[in-house]
């Protein structure tokens, strides 16, 4: 939804949906989450909102597209996306 109000709904269901996954640039990903959020996110993750929105928008795409598999969001793959997020976090903070 938060994709959606920012005006990158086509970008959010591209990667949900089983065809091709649209880009998202650090900039656009700094419009749906917010500075503050990127902010917050690159401090837990030790690096700078740079790195962290360019790492961001290169593997979120992919993820949802990976939680998503058979083209929506069902109560299970929210789920699913919230511990990849959080397992994104993870991985881009080593």
């Amino acid at each position: 939804d938060k994709f959606r109000q920012a005006g990158m709904g086509a970008q959010a269901d591209s990667w949900v949906g089983t065809g091709q996954n649209m880009n998202i640039s650090p900039d656009q990903l700094q419009q749906v989450l917010g500075s503050g959020a990127l902010r917050d996110i690159a401090s837990k993750l030790g690096m700078s909102q740079d790195q962290a929105g360019s790492a961001m928008s290169q593997m979120l795409p992919e993820l949802i597209n990976q939680l998503t598999p058979q083209g929506e969001v069902t109560p299970d793959s929210e789920n699913s996306v919230a511990e990849g997020l959080d397992a994104l976090a993870g991985s881009l903070g080593r």
